[in-house]
């Protein structure tokens, strides 16, 4: 019972956090302007914190990508092998077309790393005469900054509908095993109630037969008293018989 009042206290815990900080991150995922080294060559790009699993992170990416850039996108191979290991991570779309960003074919290179507190989603977008920046090209940049934070909060939405399901799990189940618990106090009560039926029905014998006892006792005097009457009326009898032998011995 201990360990599941736990579980409930945590989940509650749990949905408490998850109300107050989803409000608060989801509104200013903050994008930051930054230098990343990608196959060699230093780009101009944009940085975001997702707080999510990389792995999920990633795959969530590659598909936002090719929504959002119609192209196709370019990862690492699956093969373990040391150029796929080089490229991990990395995504890239050659000509994407993001109207909404810039009436120009894009050339989108992107990094998707494991990061302390979450994974860290970095692209730079080359419009063919410039990169996307914060000072040169801020229109552009400031779209660029709103995709960004679309996909951050779409990935933390995710994650918190996962971790609130999680904890309606660890509500139902904890549901259940107080059901459990209920079901087993009131078969407990009736095994009370059984044994106490029980008691009194052994009481009410053990009475019967100590009344029993004493009339069996009353008995076994009052045969006694008979045999004794029995064996003087013998006696007395045989007295009488030789008393009427002698006499008529007499007679003889």
């Amino acid at each position: 019972m201990k360990g599941n009042y736990t579980k409930i206290i945590a989940g509650l815990a749990l949905l408490i956090f998850l109300g107050v900080s989803a409000s608060a991150w989801a509104q200013s995922p903050q994008v930051e302007e930054t230098e990343v080294e990608v196959n060699g060559i230093t780009r101009k790009g944009q940085r975001i914190m997702v707080p999510s699993d990389s792995k999920a992170v990633e795959k969530a990416w590659a598909a936002y990508l090719k929504e959002k850039s119609g192209g196709v996108v370019k990862g690492p191979s699956l093969l373990p092998t040391p150029k796929a290991l080089a490229a991990k991570g990395i995504y890239t779309v050659e000509s994407g077309k993001m109207d909404t960003i810039s009436s120009k074919p894009l050339r989108i290179v992107s990094k998707v790393e494991g990061a302390q507190g979450g994974t860290m989603v970095w692209w730079s977008l080359d419009m063919g005469n410039a990169y996307v920046s914060k000072k040169e090209t801020a229109q552009e940049w400031a779209r660029a900054e709103a995709l960004l934070q679309q996909f951050a909060r779409s990935m933390y939405l995710q994650d918190i509908q996962q971790q609130v399901a999680d904890a309606e799990k660890v509500v139902v189940n904890s549901q259940l095993e107080e059901d459990r618990v209920v079901r087993q106090a009131n078969e407990i009560q009736t095994r009370i109630a059984k044994n106490h039926q029980r008691k009194l029905e052994l009481e009410a014998a053990l009475v019967a037969n100590a009344q029993e006892l004493e009339q069996l006792n009353k008995e076994v005097e009052t045969n006694l008293k008979q045999q004794e009457a029995a064996r003087l009326q013998v006696q007395n009898m045989r007295r009488a018989v030789e008393l009427v032998k002698a006499k008529a011995d007499k007679v003889k």
